[in-house]
């Protein structure tokens, strides 16, 4: 944050600093990894706090780069990075983890939402449609297309936990729309309310439901029958 004086000396102006999503890229493909990394550095709202090519070297940089989101390939030379994702985010419980996939199986996916991935991103898209997944993350959107959430929710398993506070009407509505893939933008339009509002409701359903992502609080609520035919 910067604060100016008027020539005259007059009342200061504060203004506030853009706020800059830390991400840290784990993919042992160094081409890829680099290359994501400078693309990162490029944009004026993102910046890379590093690259490991192992996951010992991601638990090592999550501790000390403090990342926001992480680009997580799920298969690296010393294990399986989706069975890491609830280590590491337990390392730093408000990280974002957006999987990277080549061709991953229905089941893969299934495991990284259980485990609190925020969304996916396959290796063949465009670097700015990668970009584009790191900011849905940090803003807690789910980083997935309504075709594979519809294909993927009906896979996951019984959480056999006790449920949590019961949702709203209002909040399972919201609910509802997030697991037919909206945005919070598209909620908003669908219920004739503010963006801001939405968001309100889901970082209420998210609380209720021990959630940090939209797709983590969906994962939650269809593994508990919060939400009956999902």
């Amino acid at each position: 944050m910067s604060t100016h004086s008027s020539p005259e000396g007059g009342a200061h102006t504060t203004v506030s600093a853009p706020a800059v999503t830390r991400v840290l890229v784990v993919d042992d493909h160094e081409v890829l990894a680099s290359s994501l990394a400078r693309v990162l550095d490029d944009e004026p709202d993102l910046m890379s706090v590093g690259v490991a090519g192992t996951l010992e070297r991601a638990r090592s940089m999550i501790v000390t780069t403090a990342p926001d989101v992480v680009l997580l390939d799920h298969r690296l030379p010393d294990g399986d990075g989706v069975a890491a994702i609830s280590e590491l985010r337990a390392l730093r419980p408000s990280i974002k983890v957006v999987v990277l996939t080549a061709s991953a199986a229905d089941h893969v996916l299934v495991a990284a939402i259980e485990a609190g991935a925020s969304g996916f991103v396959s290796k063949s898209r465009s670097l700015g449609e990668l970009t584009a997944a790191v900011r849905a993350a940090a803003t807690g959107e789910a980083v997935i297309s309504p075709e594979l959430l519809a294909r993927l929710l009906p896979r996951l398993s019984p959480s056999g936990r006790p449920r949590h506070q019961e949702l709203t009407e209002r909040e399972r509505e919201v609910l509802g729309l997030v697991a037919d893939g909206l945005s919070n933008a598209v909620i908003a339009e669908r219920l004739v309310v503010s963006v801001h509002t939405v968001r309100n409701h889901v970082a209420n359903l998210s609380a209720k439901l021990g959630a940090h992502s939209k797709l983590e609080a969906l994962s939650i609520a269809v593994r508990e029958g919060l939400l009956p035919g999902r």
